[in-house]
């Protein structure tokens, strides 16, 4: 197996039920095959501009405002407020690839259109527009590059395609294999995840193994948490922290792909294995940085900076998009903040760098952070 490109659902859980199921295993494995031959365009897209920042967008502070760093919590909240107009939306195109595998497909939807009766492409076109308004709402930003990108998206990407995936450029989404795993879009934080990894692309554009890699898939499922809590009105003492839950068929024992509040328990299945993600540095799982062990552990060593934002939020209480969300987009959208290759421990340090900026007057923040990191086993001095 080679190469990869930002999925929702891992490799290896692919491999495993191709090995355990002779008559999934074409597509499976054609799924598997599929990741590697898109791989190039995805990296070319995610590493477009230096350092993987775009140009200035609404919703970022610039490199060279005064007062950038140490700034007041007053002085950022002017700088980051309000980039979104009240009358703004998102663009939005839907695309149907009809079984095959050419991008975008037919458009089957414009923005502002109605809908046309096929489910995926309602759940595809809310999905994207539920992320945009947590984007713009809650944080001043445009769209994926604060600019207004279109939002593009394709369903019935292949025949029983088993993924969703980011592929640089747009959204595509499989129907499932029905034995393992439904459609893709029935999942509201599958979709804002997937198009998460866009958000990534235009601002930190962490690079996609071990740790920044785990990082990157981390805060796609902070922000699919956040748009499924924001569209549900939930609290974070209410919610469940669950990613992938509508995936999963009655086949699979377990609840989701990952649960940000007790990781390494999403699931426990004859097939599928035992969800393998650690919550704490203790049990952090060192693998190579091939395709074959999961770019080192992308998808499982994001179980550690999951666990830190559920005890940061849920310690905080009310609305985990406010203030933990907020501290979360200011480190990976401030230019500078973070460099590609960031480790956990870099990582969580300019989370305490944005918090002590954003709320300076508000010390039960800086406080509810500096435990949340202590309670994964990372320390920060």
């Amino acid at each position: 197996m080679t190469g990869t490109r930002c999925t929702i659902i891992p490799g290896y859980l692919l491999a495993r039920i191709a090995q355990a199921e002779p008559d999934l295993a074409p597509v499976m494995e054609f799924t598997l095959r599929d990741s590697a031959d898109t791989r190039g365009r995805r990296e070319v897209e995610a590493t477009r501009w230096p350092g993987g920042h775009a140009p200035l967008q609404g919703g970022i502070l610039p490199a060279t405002m005064p007062g950038q760093r140490g700034a007041s919590s007053t002085t950022l909240q002017a700088a980051w407020a309000g980039a979104v107009p009240e009358e703004a939306g998102p663009e939005r195109r839907i695309h149907d690839a009809d079984g095959g595998t050419s991008l975008p497909g037919r458009l089957v939807r414009g923005e502002g259109e109605p809908a046309t009766g096929d489910v995926a492409a309602t759940e595809a076109y809310d999905g994207l527009g539920s992320t945009w308004e947590l984007l713009a709402r809650a944080y001043g930003r445009d769209s994926l590059d604060g600019r207004g990108l279109l939002l593009s998206a394709t369903v019935h990407y292949a025949r029983d395609y088993a993924n969703a995936f980011w592929d640089g450029r747009q959204m595509v989404f499989g129907d499932g294999d029905g034995v393992y795993f439904a459609r893709f879009t029935a999942s509201l934080d599958v979709i804002a995840h997937e198009l998460a990894h866009g958000l990534v692309q235009y601002t930190a554009g962490l690079t996609y193994v071990g740790q920044p890699g785990a990082l990157n898939e981390s805060v796609c499922d902070v922000v699919g948490a956040l748009v499924s809590q924001w569209v549900l009105g939930q609290g974070a003492q209410e919610a469940d922290w669950l990613i992938g839950s509508a995936l999963l068929t009655d086949r699979v024992q377990g609840r989701a792909l990952r649960s940000m509040a007790e990781p390494g328990t999403a699931y426990d299945d004859p097939v599928l294995g035992q969800d393998p993600q650690p919550a704490h540095m203790d049990d952090y799982v060192d693998l190579p940085h091939d395709a074959d062990n999961d770019n080192g552990g992308v998808h499982i060593n994001s179980g550690i900076p999951n666990k830190a934002f559920h005890l940061f939020a849920t310690s905080l209480g009310g609305n985990a998009w406010e203030r933990a969300g907020r501290v979360w987009y200011d480190t990976l959208a401030t230019r500078g903040r973070l460099p590609r290759d960031v480790d956990f421990a870099t990582f969580a340090a300019a989370t305490v760098q944005s918090a002590g900026e954003r709320y300076a007057d508000e010390p039960e923040v800086l406080d509810a952070l500096l435990e949340a990191w202590a309670g994964v086993g990372i320390e920060v001095t």
